[in-house]
């Protein structure tokens, strides 16, 4: 019979007002896990969560750029991206 390896044990640090608030989460290893997760599935595709681009990424985008523009949504407000050429996506909303 072989035993499934259970997981890597992954620490870090945490400022006192942070561990203040996760003292009374039941199952924080849980939390955080379930947090870690819904940050990597809501990440920027091209700065992967970095909040900059470098170099490379900004000429990339600027050709993007050319052609496609960023617009609030009429219906839920929120900014996404639209392509010049196709107008706005009939599929949404």
């Amino acid at each position: 019979m072989s035993v499934g390896k259970k997981g890597e044990v992954i620490t870090f640090k945490v400022d006192e007002s942070l561990a203040r608030e996760l003292e009374g989460i039941p199952n924080r290893s849980q939390f955080i896990r379930s947090a870690i997760l819904n940050a990597l599935e809501n990440t920027c595709p091209v700065c992967r969560g970095v909040g900059i681009l470098t170099p490379n990424q900004r000429e990339h985008w600027n050709a993007f750029a050319e052609h496609h523009s960023i617009e609030e949504c009429d219906v839920c407000h929120e900014l996404h991206i639209t392509c010049d050429a196709m107008g706005a996506d009939p599929h949404l909303h």
